[in-house]
């Protein structure tokens, strides 16, 4: 069974601790299958990306 929701790569900012929360996902390498996801610090508002392989069984936007 897979698993339904992926961990953030690192669940807290490397600046000061704070809570990451997922702020947007882009298609960065179609070729390798990557997508770039960034977090967003919910204390101090510091951006971090981490890139993270594709999903390709993931829902993205659009109507069920």
């Amino acid at each position: 069974m897979r698993t339904l929701v992926q961990p953030a790569p690192a669940s807290r900012c490397a600046l000061c601790g704070g809570e990451l929360r997922l702020k947007l996902i882009v298609s960065a390498d179609r070729e390798f299958e990557l997508d770039q996801q960034t977090y967003v610090c919910v204390s101090c508002g510091h951006e971090q990306s981490y890139a993270v392989a594709h999903d390709r069984y993931e829902r993205r936007g659009g109507q069920a």
